[in-house]
């Protein structure tokens, strides 16, 4: 699901659920000078500015701004107009889409909603903010959603390698499961039983595109846990993305964002982070189908040979 920066925002959606921090919030301030002239800024005035200027009542316009893990929301004056930016902190490209949660005498161009693709560590320009009548005043609040991958990715065929050093696995849970592998973002994903600190291995090259890793708690509390977890997510070169989940706390995550990585390449360790049943590696392949996240088929290999993937035994 996308990420809305005025809202909790769901995004990674895992063994049983992944999503973001809550947003951040930002503020304008708004003045009128004496000559009638609606001034906007990213801070207050200073005292001597608004006494020269005549200003009136300084005004509070707050709006929402994403948490760094995947895009920022911030608002920029220029002239009598205001760029709204994204900022892409990831090192793989998202999708994100602005709109106005309210807006008093204000236009954007292009029109809102907007949605733009940004490259990876890039910024953007979604909208350009004006008054449609300047001679009177106005106000406004933004939200911006954010979803992970490029929209135009086409995935190709490839072979997966099984995503842990072991010889002998058991998968939990697979397409389709139950429990929580119902909803696009997880339906073709796989939780493979792994004892805490079992090596997770790469199972495809690719570059590591975002990483969570402070975390360190677990449990079935959805509204406590279901927007937590530690995780890897590696870009692979037909945009589509794996996912792996529920590492281990502290030392659980091997690898840093942007580094290249080869398929069987250790990229952390197992464990039971977030809203989890208990220990297992959460595996899953995904590409973002404009502003929606989805979860697709894939082939992997196993010791013994290619892996029946569908299926829940919880």
């Amino acid at each position: 699901m996308p990420r809305p920066t005025s809202l909790i925002v769901p995004s990674l959606i895992l063994a049983a659920t992944l999503a973001v921090p809550a947003a951040q919030a930002g503020k304008l301030y708004r003045w009128t000078d004496r000559n009638g002239v609606t001034h906007y800024g990213d801070r207050a005035p200073s005292d001597a500015v608004a006494a020269a200027a005549g200003a009136a009542e300084v005004k509070v316009i707050p709006y929402r701004s994403e948490p760094g893990s995947i895009a920022r929301l911030r608002v920029q004056q220029d002239g009598d107009r205001y760029l709204a930016w994204a900022d892409n902190s990831l090192a793989g490209p998202i999708e994100v889409r602005l709109d106005f949660n309210h807006s008093n005498n204000i236009i954007g161009s292009p029109l809102l909603p907007a949605s733009a693709t940004l490259d990876p560590r890039a910024s953007a320009v979604v909208s350009v903010l004006s008054a449609q009548d300047p001679s009177r005043g106005g106000d406004f609040e933004l939200s911006m959603r954010s979803v992970p991958g490029d929209p135009r990715a086409r995935p190709q065929n490839a072979d997966y390698l099984l995503p842990l050093r072991q010889q002998q696995f058991r998968i939990d849970q697979g397409y389709g499961g139950h429990f929580s592998h119902s909803e696009p973002e997880h339906r073709y994903a796989v939780d493979f039983a792994a004892d805490i600190g079992t090596p997770v291995l790469a199972a495809r090259d690719g570059t590591v595109m975002q990483v969570e890793s402070d975390f360190d708690k677990a449990g079935l509390n959805l509204e406590k846990f279901g927007d937590r977890a530690n995780f890897v997510r590696i870009l692979h070169d037909d945009g589509t993305m794996a996912l792996y989940a529920h590492l281990k706390a502290d030392d659980g995550v091997m690898v840093r964002v942007g580094q290249r990585v080869r398929a069987g390449q250790q990229i952390g360790l197992s464990g039971n982070t977030g809203f989890s049943t208990g220990p297992h590696l959460h595996f899953a392949v995904q590409v973002n189908r404009g502003m929606r996240l989805e979860s697709i088929p894939f082939r992997m290999t196993g010791p013994q040979g290619p892996l029946r993937l569908g299926g829940s035994v919880r």
